[in-house]
């Protein structure tokens, strides 16, 4: 070969590199364009937060810095989210640099917009909170059980972390993060994190958090409490005069952890505490990593309540390790995670007690159908919830339709198949985010092909309503309350003793289940056998009151009792479920007369649920 054709050679591979370079296919973007987060992290994007905050009770805010390291993809701009926060200066690898705050929208706050290089590692954002942060909740010594100190607990899920830290508010984001809070020396400060046993001298804490979190799991709690063990990787915080209480009444969450890691494998996150807090927290319990976050109403003083904390362990698996990558894909967090639970359950208390959650959870689902029933589209397990609040999609739906379509699919490929399924699923996605279409594609390839099944899937998770291929769970235990019921009914008699071995699932099955035509003097009569309107069980009462309201019994002072609950308890689950009864009842007025008394009381995701059911104008 001559030199002028070894040219030629050279010239030809080169141009022959150059097509196929030309012809290969754009690399695919990390994340998924989403609609309730104003970051864009395929050109930065944050991969671990040092927060280091004072918390100050007299002024009720919270201030200091969040330092984020990222990942930056030759970008001259990063984007955060924050709502209602005061942002003080910015910096970019210890150098002040430009930000700006966008227009600012109801539901998504502002895009806080930062100048970078294309070489920056590093921002740091100096900021503080304000009397419009949505996500913190200030109580007054009043407001707790020990009524001597202030509290203080934040709530981040869906998009409210951003209402208390400028961060990429978006559940794709996975970040670890370390945090130094300062409190009042006579308070301990708890975290999503490695938490402290004792309170410290000074109040600074100090938190670590190695393994990544989507940021609406970032999550504080400052208060006067202590902490107690159940074993040596799970316990309870909770207020003094409350901690040994709650303590007896999760005494069996190890015997919980040992029963999940049977089904689904190893927990990933070290410890597993719960701390109980004030009333006003909004929901029964928030799975945030490492510490739970519950509602006192779970203390019933019998354990009757604590598939509650059987669904948050749940979560360590569904949601914590293998997280929805949009919240028009939550129903991959929440069914997933009942479906869990009951399993959880049965194998702790038989699957008698476990069938008995699935029927009340597919009653809650058949009410839920029906009152969509003029927007059926939000009956559909994949969402779209682009312009509207992420929060419309957290109902029955996601969790009791969900649940069902996993108890549906157990039930036709069989338990053992299945389990190891999922065990594969939560195993091989974890750490990393899923949506509804990847999910598809795992479920058809390891499950449904491998073994040749067929299976309706799009019409669960795109179609409204329930399939009528859905698993029907049955009780005998129920069967024998609705015969209860209908005795009462014929003969206007109640016998105490026929209810003394009731569980709580027996028992709301029975008041949830009277004739649309009951009296109030059938109330009357089984008031007076039963004295329901003085449960001290919060899932008891709570029916028995929207019972009372729909019905207007008005017996044993129980519109006095109804008031009572709903100024203590801010469990938005409870409280909307009464307020509605009002509605539905056409005594609104009666509701709002309460509404203004308690509003006070109610963290803002349980107050903006329930000013849209009354027509509150702030």
């Amino acid at each position: 070969m001559n030199f002028k054709q070894s040219l030629l050679v050279v010239a030809t591979l080169i141009f022959m590199i150059s097509c196929t370079e030309s012809k290969k296919e754009p690399e695919a973007l990390k994340y998924v364009e989403e609609p309730h987060s104003y970051a864009q992290p395929n050109e930065a994007v944050i991969t671990h937060l040092n927060l280091d905050i004072d918390v100050n009770f007299d002024k009720e805010v919270i201030s200091g810095s969040a330092n984020y390291n990222i990942d930056n993809n030759n970008a001259n701009e990063i984007i955060l989210d924050a709502k209602n926060l005061v942002i003080e200066k910015v910096q970019a690898d210890g150098k002040d640099t430009k930000f700006s705050l966008g227009s600012y929208d109801e539901s998504l706050g502002q895009p806080l917009k930062i100048e970078i290089t294309p070489e920056t590692k590093k921002i740091t954002v100096f900021y503080q909170t304000t009397d419009k942060t949505e996500a913190v909740q200030w109580l007054n010594p009043q407001q707790t059980a020990d009524k001597k100190h202030p509290f203080l607990f934040t709530q981040g899920q869906a998009i409210l972390t951003r209402t208390w830290i400028p961060i990429q508010d978006s559940p794709q984001i996975r970040i670890t993060y370390d945090a130094t809070v300062r409190v009042p020396k006579d308070l301990m400060a708890v975290m999503s994190a490695e938490n402290p046993k004792e309170k410290t001298a000074d109040g600074v804490y100090n938190f670590k958090m190695v393994q990544k979190i989507p940021p609406y799991l970032m999550a504080l709690a400052v208060g006067d409490i202590a902490y107690k063990p159940v074993s040596n990787r799970t316990g309870v915080y909770a207020e003094n005069s409350m901690v040994d209480a709650v303590q007896d009444e999760f005494s069996e969450m190890e015997k919980m952890m040992v029963e999940a890691e049977k089904l689904y494998g190893k927990y990933a996150w070290d410890q597993f505490d719960v701390i109980v807090l004030p009333p006003s927290f909004p929901f029964g319990g928030m799975e945030n990593p490492r510490l739970t976050f519950a509602t006192p109403t779970l203390i019933a003083g019998d354990k009757s309540l604590t598939s509650v904390v059987a669904h948050e362990l749940a979560h360590s698996w569904s949601g914590n390790l293998v997280t929805n990558t949009t919240w028009d894909d939550f129903w991959l967090n929440e069914g997933f995670t009942v479906y869990f639970e009951n399993r959880i359950m049965e194998a702790l208390y038989g699957k008698d007690r476990a069938n008995m959650l699935g029927l009340i959870a597919r009653q809650d689902l058949d009410e839920e159908v029906e009152g969509f029933k003029e927007t059926p589209e939000m009956t559909h397990l994949k969402l779209d919830l682009k312009g509207k609040n992420p929060d419309d999609g957290m109902n029955s739906i996601a969790y009791d339709k969900g649940f069902l379509f996993l108890k549906t699919l157990e039930e036709l490929v069989g338990r053992e198949k299945f389990d190891v399924f999922l065990k594969n699923y939560f195993q091989s996605n974890a750490f990393s985010t899923m949506t509804t279409e990847r999910f598809v594609e795992y479920l058809n390839k390891n499950l449904l092909e491998k073994h040749q099944i067929t299976f309706n899937t799009d019409e669960w998770i795109y179609n409204p309503g329930v399939p009528s291929n859905a698993f029907e769970i049955k009780s005998d235990k129920f069967e024998k309350v609705k015969q209860t019921i209908a005795d009462i009914m014929k003969s206007n008699k109640a016998d105490k003793e026929v209810a003394k071995d009731w569980t709580t699932q027996e028992w709301v099955y029975f008041i949830r289940n009277f004739p649309e035509d009951i009296t109030p003097d059938q109330m009357a009569i089984i008031d007076n056998a039963f004295d329901l309107t003085n449960s001290t069980n919060s899932h008891k009462a709570m029916v028995w009151y929207e019972q009372a309201i729909k019905h207007d019994y008005r017996g044993n002072d129980v519109d006095q009792k109804i008031e009572e609950f709903l100024i203590k308890v801010g469990r938005r689950w409870y409280v909307s479920t009464l307020y509605k009864a009002y509605a539905g009842a056409d005594k609104v007025d009666e509701g709002m007369a309460i509404y203004k008394k308690a509003r006070q009381n109610y963290h803002s995701v349980t107050a903006n649920t329930i000013d849209g059911v009354l027509g509150y104008n702030k």
